[in-house]
Formats: C-alpha cells, sequence, structure tokens
C-alpha cells in the first residue's frame, strides 16, 4: 500500500546506531501505518549489509533504498552509504532521492537533508528520531522542518546512547518532545503513527 500522506517516521543514527538499530527495528510492526526513512552514519558499501542484517531479524521489511523507490507504509528504507538520501515527489507517491552533494556536518550521507526534504512533502506529521551518534546531525534539518510540518521528535536517552551527542544537541535547541530509551522509542513510534 503506497503511502501518500498522514504520517512518515524519520531516523537519524550514527555513532552506536548499528547495535540501538538492531534493539530497535525488530520492536517496529510489519503493519506500521508509516513509511521509515533512516539515515546510519555510514561509508559508501556497508549498508546493504546492515539493511538485510535489520530484514532478517525485524517483522517490518527493511532495505537499502534505490534512487526512485516509492515510500511505502510498513517499509524501511535505509540511506546507502556516501550519498545523501532526500525524500522528493513522483507520480503515485513520494520516492527517494539520491544527490552526491559534498559532506555535511562531516558525514555523507547526513541526516539534515532527509528531514528538509520532508519539508515540502505531503506527510501531514513527521515523526523524527534522533538516536545515539557523534556530533549534531539532524538538528538543523528538524529545526527546518518545524517551520513547514508538524513534528513530533523522539530523542535516545543519555543512559541507553553510546554516544550521546546527536540526541543531546537536538534536545539543547529545544526540539525534543521526549527523551527515551530504544523499547520506550519503538512503543512511542507505534502509538504516534498507529497500524493499518
Amino acid at each position: 500500500m503506497i503511502s501518500n500522506g498522514k504520517k512518515i517516521v524519520a531516523i537519524a543514527s550514527s555513532t552506536g546506531g548499528p547495535k540501538a538499530l538492531q534493539e530497535l527495528i525488530p520492536l517496529l510492526p510489519p503493519n506500521l501505518d508509516a513509511p521509515v526513512c533512516l539515515v546510519q552514519h555510514m561509508p559508501a558499501g556497508f549498508t546493504a549489509a546492515l539493511a538485510d542484517r535489520l530484514n532478517e531479524i525485524s517483522p517490518i521489511s527493511c532495505k537499502e533504498a534505490a534512487e526512485g523507490d516509492l515510500l511505502e507504509r510498513g517499509k524501511l528504507y535505509l540511506s546507502a552509504g556516501g550519498k545523501h538520501m532526500k525524500i522528493g515527489k513522483r507520480p503515485g507517491g513520494h520516492c527517494i532521492r539520491y544527490s552526491d552533494e559534498p559532506t555535511r556536518e562531516g558525514v555523507k550521507p547526513c541526516a539534515n537533508y532527509m528531514y528538509e526534504s520532508l519539508a515540502d512533502s505531503v506527510y501531514d506529521e513527521v515523526i523524527c528520531v534522533v538516536l545515539t551518534g557523534m556530533g549534531a546531525d539532524g538538528t538543523a534539518g528538524i529545526k527546518a522542518l518545524k517551520e513547514k510540518k508538524k513534528i513530533y521528535c523522539i530523542t535516545q536517552s543519555e543512559a541507553s546512547c553510546i554516544v550521546y551527542g546527536m540526541p543531546k544537541a537536538a534536545a539543547k535547541a529545544g526540539l525534543s518532545d521526549t527523551e527515551l530509551d530504544l523499547k520506550s522509542i519503538a512503543r512511542e513510534i507505534i502509538k504516534n503513527v498507529g497500524v493499518f
């Protein structure tokens, strides 16, 4: 079922992310009523294996996002390493678009691009999730997105992070609506987007 509006989940993750994702993503159901877009800071060549691993252990369908993939609810799209992932439009709905702009925040993919690209989408609400990681990726993008969209921002709690950098930056900027451990984040996502 193609997702044409309503809600989307957008996750930013860095240092400690693969471990955190293997705890969080298996808790999401296959009938989650929203697509999930995920930027994990990783070089090219490593993200396909992570997507395959998440797909093996999770009820929700996970894949490395390909250029032009139409976003469907109940599916997770992991950004390919070494490219910036954006959400674009095409007939039939929203889709994955990649760009080869320089690194931003010192990383590529950069979650800020993903968040900013959602400003022009038809999604009514974006559930932004900021997980463990160094630096501040996600903060500028969520701040820009908040000017145009209703957002609900979940940051990972300091105690459950390997590196409390990205969630701390988002919280410090006043963007975090709630700070939770990984199990609670999964419950909060489900509570906010529902199932179909």
